[in-house]
């Protein structure tokens, strides 16, 4: 059976551009995570971390973008987000940020994160979708 999986819109991060000598950027890289709560009301605020990770997403460097997600289960609840980076070096950035490792940190004993990463030749936010909603069935 396949998971029920709501996506919040995507939100742009900062306008996508050339890299540093000026080529467009090769590849994106996708990372996907997913945070499965040890108790259902600790959801609530991971859920809240997220919208304030979001609300500020368009000021992230490096960052295309990004969907947040979660699964209707009040018992079993999981949420993550989708992120599209223009090089790892800028996910890594993002992971190693204070805001970032504060919420991780707040969390990290509360519950199980599984995270994937890969990279894709273009910015087809549907297909990009897609694998992650398959992706996210699969941990289910």
């Amino acid at each position: 059976m396949t998971a029920t999986v709501w996506f919040a819109p995507w939100q742009d991060g900062p306008a996508p551009g050339p890299d540093e000598d000026g080529r467009p950027v090769p590849q994106v890289v996708v990372s996907v995570t997913q945070f499965a709560p040890d108790r259902p009301w600790v959801a609530v605020g991971v859920n809240l971390a997220g919208l304030t990770l979001r609300r500020n997403w368009r000021r992230v460097g490096g960052a295309l973008g990004l969907w947040l997600w979660t699964t209707p289960d009040l018992l079993h609840p999981r949420s993550g987000s989708v992120t599209l980076w223009r090089h790892e070096d800028d996910l890594r950035d993002f992971v190693a940020s204070p805001e970032h490792r504060r919420i991780v940190g707040a969390y990290r004993d509360r519950g199980a994160l599984r995270s994937a990463t890969w990279r894709t030749d273009d910015l087809d936010r549907e297909a990009v979708q897609r694998a992650a909603r398959s992706l996210i069935a699969r941990w289910g």
